[in-house]
């Protein structure tokens, strides 16, 4: 799956009513505003624009979908809380997005970013909630580790591991030095070969 990474299509800016009819298996892509989803998915995709990254938070206020050979699609969604857009195109995000995670056939497994950095909001503790509930499989990834010292690493991400009530700690991410990038895509494809 991650050999297809040459291959990536854009296939387009959803509101979740007109996304296409799935036939691959799909990794969602969810987190707060400003946590580092689209600079995420570049590394994962090794491209440098495949999402495109901005310094606005609530820059993705559509669902883009990227087709990865033909090996499964990425669902980029819209980040939730603080964002600078109009409340108006806030309030419509979370149905988008709840329609999206509930109505997928093909969705295999919601990765949820979080900044290392900061504590657990109550929108993604009711997220993963709700996913858990769903019975979605649900994977907790910690971007920006690079901003944490290596002794500061392994307490914070068992602490988030128990924040959300997992078994284990949060996986270690950063998308400036590429860690953690072996270990997301391990995940995505046992998750998709399900």
């Amino acid at each position: 799956m991650r050999n297809q990474v040459g291959q990536v299509t854009f296939l387009g800016s959803f509101e979740g009513a007109d996304l296409p009819r799935a036939e691959l298996p799909e990794v969602a892509f969810a987190g707060r505003s400003n946590v580092g989803k689209s600079s995420a998915l570049n590394v994962l995709l090794r491209r440098k624009k495949a999402a495109r990254v901005s310094g606005r938070p609530g820059r993705t206020q559509r669902i883009n979908l990227f087709q990865i050979g033909d090996a499964c699609i990425f669902a980029d969604l819209p980040g939730y809380g603080f964002a600078r857009v109009p409340d108006a195109v806030r309030a419509g995000w979370k149905p988008m997005i709840e329609r999206y995670l509930g109505g997928r056939q093909t969705l295999k497994l919601v990765v949820l970013l979080i900044d290392v950095r900061r504590e657990p909001q109550e929108l993604d503790l009711d997220l993963v909630d709700g996913l858990l509930q769903a019975g979605l499989p649900c994977a907790l990834v910690a971007t920006k580790i690079d901003k944490l010292s290596k002794s500061q690493r392994k307490p914070t991400l068992d602490k988030l591991g128990e924040a959300f009530g997992l078994e284990g700690p949060a996986l270690a991410f950063s998308a400036v030095t590429g860690e953690g990038r072996d270990e997301v895509w391990d995940l995505i494809e046992l998750c998709c070969a399900r």
